[in-house]
């Protein structure tokens, strides 16, 4: 594998058609060029981020049509995890994340506990701040009113509405997704994540439920 140089110059106008036109026809005829400047980069970008943050996996380009409305075949961008961290390129250009996108009700249960605790919800606090402070936007799924049983005059009440919790930051198309810079974006950013993803591994970890 060679070290990752950038993202294919026609890697965003791929997407930009593909948001046109989702059908097999148009994945069929821009199938190299998917191959070529996207796939092939993505690789590249999580064989160089593996010795920090762990091997990593591009998810599947099809879409799940089973339940959804929505049948157009193929997703609108390519993503990749590396734990509990991930990156995505499509056609608005680099997204990255960390943390913990779905909770289940058990995780959910241990986030809110967490969160009540004076010690350990404090931390999670600057911890967020100190994301804030980077430039990395905190997200999640979450109740529209307090969860049962909490004052709704709690100090965190916002964070106790959580039902899952992360970071992101994206960056539009420009120069840089098409060099090497794309890594230490990549990088910087999941460095910030890491302390959030440190605490939610240590405060709620993977859930308890068995699998459907």
């Amino acid at each position: 594998m060679t070290a990752f140089t950038g993202f294919g110059e026609g890697a965003v106008e791929f997407y930009d058609g593909l948001i046109v036109d989702n059908s097999k026809a148009y994945w069929s005829d821009q199938r190299a060029l998917y191959e070529a400047d996207i796939r092939t980069p993505m690789l590249a970008l999580l064989a160089d981020l593996e010795p920090e943050f762990g091997p990593g996996k591009i998810f599947r380009p099809y879409r799940d049509i089973r339940f959804s409305n929505d049948k157009t075949p193929y997703k609108t961008h390519c993503g990749a995890t590396a734990g509990p961290f991930y990156v995505q390129i499509g056609a608005d250009g680099l997204m990255v994340a960390g943390g913990q996108y779905q909770m289940a009700s058990d995780q959910v249960a241990r986030l809110r506990a967490a969160v009540d605790d004076e010690r350990r919800g404090t931390d999670l606090e600057k911890r967020l701040a100190a994301l804030r402070a980077d430039g990395i936007t905190i997200a999640g799924q979450t109740l529209k009113t307090r969860p049962r049983g909490f004052d709704p005059d709690h100090p965190r009440i916002e964070l106790l509405r959580h039902k899952s919790l992360y970071g992101w930051r994206s960056w539009p198309p420009d120069d840089v997704l098409h060099e090497s810079g794309t890594l230490e974006r990549v990088t910087s950013a999941w460095r910030a994540l890491r302390p959030l993803s440190e605490w939610l591994a240590d405060h709620v970890g993977p859930s308890d439920q068995p699998r459907r």
